[in-house]
């Protein structure tokens, strides 16, 4: 009887002039049309209405979501007969047509549009072409929209009023930051203090514990909390020391006294300190271990109003007994350094407001740590070293501050004409060039100065669509250009435009040393922060009632950041293969991750690579802290959230969006019920089951890891279970209770069973080339700005071929990436 029924399609196919294939026809009308004609038709797909216009790209992208439900066997659903051989038919009669109109299309009209810089590829075009690596303007710029995970797809990064507008105002920034107007730099200050003035006050917020000053290894000045003066030749005393036992937290003020940079630029900053321990009675000893820290830039403003705090100056791990430390620090004019110590206590108010004090938390036995001050210098700015420096010669080559020309339309033009095809990372039309030189001309004649005339005409430049816009790669200045904000997230220099990058063993050679460069690290950050959500990391914060261990855990937090970011690095740059996504025997820590994750003997803040021990959990992505935070919520964890996280964005199997009016599933935190019997209540429609069978099991294997990423075989709960109590590292107490244990164990769709994420993780990493080609997919929109197209999967499935022998290997993916014809905008191969 269904065969009838798909009659009606048929007109509706011819009347768009384009045939169905029969074959097609009849395969559909004997497996679909019955659910899916007329009014009723489910999920709102009529195949009797639907036409076969494949030229229409609304309607190929229909009929391409029909192939792919058909592929992933989720149409027809289960209890509907459809064998593999009329599936295997119907996927190839419809394959075909589809992949040579998608192709057509992509011929006729280009793989995808032209599209716009996103913020930060503006900001990091901006740095390298005014040679001002600190400029910082990308905040004056709306927020890119997303598509596919990414702010690099072309469909989202239009462009407003509003949006041209702060282009416009951002390049003036940025020009105005890279002119000089002195016949000299700047001249270099040199600021020296020790002992009491290194310090704002003689107090810190967070009690006397926090910060004392030292003599002889004894506290002096603390005989009780509140300050009183200090005696003039304690003061004045060289070896008076000022330590300092916690790290910033609100409100925080801890910079030298007396010092703010007269103006912008960097400063050598060098200081005596040395590690220790405080014991009771304020007497200190050297520490045992390093302590790290860095630097805070920020204006010596009352710690309740500081902004515009950045960290500086790099990690720097102090060591017992006295050292020197040098660094370099960038800062604005009227800005200083704050000392920023790495996970100490950070002493808050009173959470409850009774009493609106601080509590220093309980001392180690051993003593707490903490970082004892001699003395400080900061010397500079540093001056460039040539004057006018590199900034000011990108624009105005060799005429040194304040120009006047003789004839100012002549050096105008010559200006230009040298600033145009960097900018626009090519060549320039003679037409597009000379509009320009009709600008700031016009300008000159009405009699306006020469520097301010030739900067309207760059911040035109600048916000046109020359340097806003990146092409398909049809020339070899466009390729280059995509391939350096592919692997750099900027535009291509000198070297790179002039390299013959259609020659593969150029292309091969200029891959590698951008993968080498220092400018990789742009790529790592802005790929995983979109592909991985790294971006959001800090989000949600813990729940101070059952994670206390975590509150205000800064150097906790950076370092989990920092390990992701340093093991994808690995994986590319040592040519790991596509399994460690899921699946490997060693991890990047530093002192602070080993804690976390249980392993011992590594000690200071750099990351390095530690082999785990056998039957050890982690090991992957899945299992990183970072991963397992970001796709909580800081109060518990989801099975669902985090099994549709990682099915999308690791196995390349997004899930369907939640039906309307279907609440999420809310864990109990009092640790009553399970989180299983949560989620039984909440698939008993079968509609629901079927969605979340295939991620919830995902998800419920990584239950043994907490908010921030620590194993645990025990939820914890506000009310049910054993009772723990404590003092957290703010000051505050704590009260949870361990609750029920956790059942990690679960089946996938397919009915494979695991008991544990390590069988889960073995599974997954059985599949390398679903691995591989998720990585591939997610390469190609970040890359090209559109995601693969159905003409693009061919392509996909050959370079996977190409890689299969070597295990799916990250960086042979890269190179064959960009050896591919989807990455070099040639639709035609």
């Amino acid at each position: 009887m269904r065969a009838p029924i798909f009659i009606a399609i048929v007109p509706a196919a011819l009347c768009a002039g384009q045939t169905a294939p029969p074959a097609l026809a009849t395969l559909l009308g004997k497996h679909c049309a019955a659910c899916h004609t007329g009014a009723s038709a489910k999920a709102g797909l009529d195949l009797a209405t639907l036409e076969f216009d494949l030229s229409n790209r609304t309607l190929r992208d229909r009929w391409i979501r029909v192939h792919d439900r058909v592929e992933k066997a989720e149409m027809p659903p289960k209890g509907i007969p459809f064998a593999d051989a009329d599936r295997t038919r119907l996927l190839a009669t419809l394959a075909r047509p589809l992949l040579e109109s998608d192709r057509a299309d992509a011929i006729r009209n280009g793989r995808g549009p032209m599209r716009r810089l996103n913020r930060d590829e503006y900001e990091q075009n901006l740095r390298d072409l005014l040679q001002l690596p600190r400029l910082d303007i990308r905040d004056m710029l709306p927020e890119d929209r997303e598509a596919h995970h990414f702010n690099k797809a072309a469909e989202t990064l239009d462009i407003s009023r509003v949006q041209l507008t702060a282009y416009l105002d951002a390049a003036e920034t940025a020009l105005r930051q890279a002119i000089v107007t002195t016949a000299a730099p700047p001249p270099v200050t040199k600021f020296r203090t020790f002992g009491r003035n290194l310090f704002p006050g003689l107090r810190s917020t967070g009690t006397l514990h926090s910060m004392f000053f030292i003599k002889d290894n004894q506290g002096v000045n603390v005989s009780r909390e509140y300050s009183t003066a200090m005696s003039p030749e304690l003061e004045a005393d060289p070896a008076l020391e000022m330590g300092l036992f916690r790290s910033p937290g609100w409100p925080y003020g801890a910079f030298p006294r007396g010092f703010a940079a007269q103006h912008s630029g960097e400063y050598r900053l060098r200081f005596s300190a040395r590690a220790v321990l405080q014991h009771p009675g304020y007497k200190v000893t050297d520490a045992r271990i390093a302590i790290p820290m860095t630097f805070r830039s920020r204006r010596p403003t009352n710690h309740d109003i500081a902004e515009d705090v950045k960290a500086v100056g790099g990690i720097l791990e102090i060591q017992p007994r006295p050292h020197v430390y040098e660094t370099v620090v960038p800062l604005l004019a009227g800005q200083t350094v704050e000392y920023n110590l790495l996970g100490l206590p950070v002493p808050q108010v009173d959470a409850e407001g009774k009493t609106g004090s601080y509590r220093y938390p309980p001392m180690p036995p051993d003593g707490q740590p903490g970082v004892a001050f001699n003395w400080l210098e900061l010397e500079g700015p540093i001056p460039p070293a040539t004057w006018p420096p590199p900034s000011h010669r990108a624009l105005f080559d060799d005429l040194g501050p304040n120009p006047q020309p003789a004839d100012p339309k002549a050096e105008a033009s010559r200006l230009l004409r040298r600033f145009l095809p960097l900018a626009a990372r090519g060549p320039v039309p003679g037409e597009a060039v000379r509009e320009f030189e009709r600008l700031v001309h016009s300008l000159l004649d009405r009699k306006e100065p020469f520097v301010e005339s030739m900067l309207t005409g760059y911040q035109a430049i600048l916000s046109s669509g020359l340097f806003l816009y990146l092409h398909e790669p049809r020339s070899q200045p466009a390729l280059a250009g995509r391939l350096s904000h592919f692997l750099s997230n900027t535009g291509p220099g000198a070297h790179l435009l002039a390299s013959p990058l259609r020659d593969p063993g150029v292309l091969r050679r200029e891959t590698d040393r951008l993968i080498d460069s220092p400018g990789f690290e742009r790529f790592v950050s802005a790929f995983t922060g979109h592909w991985l959500n790294l971006r959001h990391l800090r989000r949600e914060d813990p729940d101070r009632r059952l994670y206390p261990e975590y509150q205000l855990d800064e150097y906790l937090t950076s370092s989990l950041e920092r390990e992701t970011l340093a093991y994808f690095t690995a994986m590319v740059r040592q040519n790991l293969p596509a399994r460690n996504l899921v699946q490997s025997d060693f991890v990047f820590v530093n002192d602070r991750l080993a804690r976390h994750y249980g392993l011992e003997g590594v000690t200071g803040a750099a990351l390095r690579r530690v082999s785990l021990p056998p039957g050890s959990p982690y090991g992957g992505l899945l299992t990183q802290g970072a991963v397992l935070k970001i796709t909580a919520n800081g109060t518990a964890t989801s099975p669902v959230l985090r099994g549709a996280w990682i099915t999308d964005r690791i196995l390349g199997e997004p899930p369907p969006p939640p039906p309307p009016g279907v609440p999420a599933v809310e864990p109990d935190i009092r640790g009553a019920r399970t989180i299983r019997d949560l989620l039984a209540m909440h698939t008993k429609s079968a509609a629901c089951a079927s969605c979340h069978a295939k991620f919830d099991p995902v998800g419920l294997a990584l239950e043994n890891f907490d908010v921030f990423g620590h194993w645990r075989t025990h939820y914890r709960g506000t009310s049910e279970g054993q009772a723990v109590t404590g003092i957290d590292h703010t000051g505050h107490d704590f009260a949870y209770t361990v609750a029920g244990p956790v059942d990690a164990s679960g089946k996938l769709p397919d009915g494979r069973a695991f008991r544990d994420v390590r069988e889960l993780k073995a599974l997954f990493a059985s599949n390398p080339r679903q691995l591989a080609r998720n990585l591939l997919n997610r390469f190609t929109v970040y890359a090209t700005g559109v995601p693969v197209r159905f003409s693009d999967r061919p392509e996909i499935e050959k370079i996977l071929d190409a890689c299969q022998a070597n295990g799916y290997r990250t960086r042979d993916l890269l190179h064959a990436f960009v050896a591919n014809r989807i990455f070099q905008g040639d639709p035609a191969q």
